[in-house]
């Protein structure tokens, strides 16, 4: 479904990502693991076209992503929720994910796809909130807010970039509860986190980085039996 292949990308002289490969299969959730500054972020953004990678593919459904501009990736159906939260602050949550719906419909989404309505029904807090402005939310419902604005896009991949960062624990509880109803949904998701704890409840695979290039990868029972890569590669 989806497939990075052998990507390099620069930020001027400095080579971030070495050689990155990484695939998804539909209806999976993923998570991308690492110490901060190994190139998780630049990840998504070389996905996402936001930066250029100089080498390698990057294919959703056998078509090369490389060389397109996000907008252009964006309508293909990748969705992108970087970690500063993008939500129009003065805007209210109604008029939010209004301004996230595109004239085209994924046929891969489960129900016929992502609506105002659906989204009430999966997520009532937005629906309780739906008049409230965008900088009257908690971190939390903003976080919410910004994945389900990029749904209302019907996207067959989601990128979602440290989605737990700065909540307290009680609210990354409701932001993982929310990407696994995401992903019930038939949404692929590919997930950037620190918090471990969180990532090994809700992620079906795992990838972990280190200094731009892959170190580890595999599913949960396998990253909980490499108690040496944990040690040596992530913050737990």
């Amino acid at each position: 479904m989806f497939e990075v292949r052998d990507i390099h990308s620069y930020y001027g002289k400095s080579h971030i990502l070495q050689g990155v490969s990484m695939n998804l299969k539909g209806g999976e959730l993923v998570c991308l693991l690492g110490r901060n500054g190994v190139g998780k972020s630049t990840t998504l953004k070389s996905i996402m076209g936001v930066v250029k990678p100089k080498q390698g593919s990057i294919r959703l459904d056998n078509k090369e992503l490389i060389g397109k501009e996000p907008y252009e990736i964006a309508r293909l159906g990748i969705g992108y929720v970087p970690e500063d939260r993008r939500i129009f602050r003065s805007l209210t949550v109604h008029e939010n994910l209004l301004m996230g719906i595109k004239n085209q419909k994924n046929s891969d989404v489960k129900d016929g796809g992502w609506t105002v309505d659906r989204v009430y029904d999966l997520f009532p807090r937005l629906k309780e909130r739906r008049g409230n402005k965008g900088n009257h939310l908690s971190g939390g419902e903003q976080q919410m807010l910004t994945v389900v604005r990029t749904l209302m896009g019907n996207p067959r991949l989601i990128l979602v970039d440290e989605p737990t960062e700065g909540l307290a624990p009680l609210i990354v509880k409701d932001v993982l509860e929310m990407l696994a109803t995401v992903r019930k949904s038939g949404v692929t998701v590919l997930m950037v986190e620190q918090n471990f704890k969180a990532a090994i409840k809700l992620a079906d695979r795992f990838y972990i980085m280190s200094k731009g290039q892959m170190v580890f990868e595999g599913n949960k029972e396998t990253l909980l039996a490499a108690e040496d890569v944990r040690k040596n590669y992530l913050e737990v």
